[in-house]
């Protein structure tokens, strides 16, 4: 491995699927201005996910649709006029 390209500030951090509600902690480098309090009682960072591998259709083997801000609604009231 090339040496030196690697970030050297690795901290726990806490990612959270927000269409299933599953938290895991795991280490990362990403910047995040908001915390949560993880089940051993630290604080720890937060990262909003909109999907992971607890809720992706590939991993779990179920179609579930995700809304995220009433996409779906729209697609569904647009098309209906044509039926």
């Amino acid at each position: 491995m090339k040496q030196g390209i690697h970030p050297e500030s690795y901290r726990f951090v806490v990612f959270k699927d927000m269409s299933n509600g599953q938290a895991f902690l795991s280490r990362s480098t990403a910047n995040t201005k908001e915390t949560i309090q993880w089940e051993d009682g630290n604080e720890y960072p937060l990262v909003k996910l909109e999907i992971s591998s607890t809720s992706h259709p590939f991993y779990t083997g179920k179609n579930m649709l995700v809304d995220t801000a009433g996409r779906i609604d729209k697609f569904k009231k647009r098309y209906e006029k044509k039926k």
